[in-house]
Order: structure tokens, then C-alpha cells, then sequence
């Protein structure tokens, strides 16, 4: 979060929690979803690419950094949707404990095609609390994430299970295997080689624990609708439901997308720990 320049203590409040039977609800105030077109237009571009690599790369290229922003940042419609959903979701996730720092590579980063999802697992993140020690506090928090911002037969809750299921049995080992070998050469965040390595090669190390959730960030006219189509009883174990409703969701991210690309006409802000 503090990468993005953001303070996990600034995002909680945003998320309203509202514990359901089997499943935990997510609720995003309208006053705060409005502001979010200028308040999450830098972090939504550091996810995507850190200040002064955006900067380094318009200097080589002598080209605009608004050119090399939009060389990353996804078109309007499904794509970006779902890369809204998933930063949404790593913000959740981040922002649960503020006195608990987080860490997590942005996989945003590593896109081999903008118009397409990022592979492997939406969210993983990483907390350390002893380290450069590695202790048996330590924890990979993952997560799929799916979003659905407009009518239609498409089930976020059902393929966010599906997916987190896939994530605990094999995606999230090999999720981890690809960051490292990405870390070798591109820039994927503030995690280093070394914490990959604390949870690639396990055996070397105490023991961790792993979460696993299944996100699902739903416009707010549509939540009610999606929520009545989940089961309870269908949610594996060891698999934590979390619907974020977000009012008027793609306006939302549509204005946070062009708070980004306009943000590169601007002064960079500081922003702790941007590479």
C-alpha cells in the first residue's frame, strides 16, 4: 500500500464490513466511491508502473510520460473492470490490519498485453513480521478477485469460489515461481527475491500459514441480485467470501482510469517506497 502511496490506515474506513452467514459484505459509501476518481488516480497508476520507472522510461524513449502510461494502463471495458476489481481487492486486503505492514508485488506491472489480465493469482501479498528473520507468523495472503459493474449472466461469487479453489490446490505455487523468475529482471515491487524464496522453498523455513479468499467487487444495484444466487453451504473450506459492493461501479473505475492517465500531465507526487 505505502508503494502505492497510500496508508492502510487512510483505506480502512472505506471498507464498511458487515459479516453475513458464510460470507463477509464490503460496503463502499457513495461520498467515499465519489472521490475516488482523484483520490486512488496516483495509487491506480503505481500499480501499473512506479514513478520513476515511468519517468526513466519517457527519458530513453524520449516520449511523454502520458505515452508510456497509456502503453499500460488497459481500454475501457472487461479488462479493466477486472483490474479494477483486483487492485480493489489488494487494497481491501492491505488495509484489514494497519498496524500489520503488508506487502505484495504488483502484478499489474507484468502484463505481457495490456488488453489482457495479468496471469496467475489475482492478489498475493505477503506478511513478514520478523523480518529479515523468517517465523512461523508469517503468511501468504491470496485471493482471486472477479467484478461486475453491468447486467448480465455472468456470476462473480461462483467463478471468484472457483477460483480461489485453484489458487489453494496449484495456481498459487506457480504464481510464486513466475514472480520470482519476473523479479530477476522486471520490476514487480518492493518484494524481493529473498521473500519469494521464503515461501517458494518452504521446507528451508518455519512453518506459514496461507488465506485464501474469493472476492467479488459488485456494482451496488446489481449486489443483492448476485448475493441471492450464492450458497452458503457451497463455500469450501478454508476459502473466505468477501462481496465488495461499490456504488455506480463503472463510473467509478472509469474515473479513476482517466484520473490516472490525466495524472501524468501533473508534477509526480512522493509516494514512500515508489521505485
Amino acid at each position: 500500500m505505502i508503494e502505492l502511496g497510500l496508508s492502510p490506515a487512510v483505506a480502512a474506513p472505506w471498507f464498511v464490513t458487515q459479516p453475513q452467514q458464510g460470507f463477509t459484505r464490503i460496503n463502499v459509501a457513495a461520498n467515499v466511491a465519489a472521490t475516488w476518481g482523484i483520490v486512488l488516480r496516483d495509487a491506480f497508476r503505481r500499480a501499473y508502473i512506479s514513478d520513476q520507472r515511468l519517468q526513466n522510461s519517457a527519458l530513453a524513449m524520449q516520449h511523454t510520460r502520458a505515452a508510456v502510461l497509456a502503453a499500460k494502463l488497459p481500454d475501457a471495458g472487461s479488462v479493466m473492470s477486472g483490474d479494477f476489481g483486483e487492485i480493489v481487492g489488494y487494497m481491501y486486503l492491505a488495509s484489514r490490519d494497519p498496524y500489520q505492514p503488508t506487502i505484495g508485488p504488483k502484478r499489474w506491472r507484468l502484463k505481457q498485453d495490456r488488453t489482457k489480465a495479468a496471469p496467475g493469482s489475482d492478489v498475493v501479498q505477503f506478511i513478514l513480521p520478523a523480518w529479515p528473520n523468517a517465523g512461523d507468523q508469517d503468511r501468504v495472503v491470496c485471493a482471486e478477485v472477479k467484478a461486475k459493474a453491468t447486467p448480465g449472466q455472468f456470476r462473480p461469487i461462483a467463478k471468484a469460489i472457483e477460483g480461489a479453489q485453484l489458487d489453494s490446490t496449484s495456481r498459487l505455487t506457480r504464481t510464486l515461481i513466475w514472480l520470482r523468475e519476473r523479479a530477476l529482471t522486471d520490476d514487480i515491487g518492493t518484494v524481493s527475491i529473498a521473500q519469494l524464496d521464503r515461501f517458494i522453498n518452504a521446507t528451508e523455513f518455519p512453518a506459514y500459514s496461507r488465506e485464501f479468499h474469493a472476492i467479488a467487487v459488485i456494482c451496488t444495484n446489481l449486489v443483492e441480485q448476485e448475493i441471492a444466487t450464492l450458497v452458503p453451504a457451497d463455500i469450501p473450506n478454508g476459502c473466505a467470501v468477501v462481496i465488495i459492493s461499490v456504488p455506480e461501479l463503472r463510473n467509478t473505475y472509469m474515473s479513476v482510469y482517466e484520473g490516472a492517465h490525466a495524472s501524468v500531465a501533473e508534477a509526480l507526487p512522493n509516494a514512500g517506497g515508489a521505485l
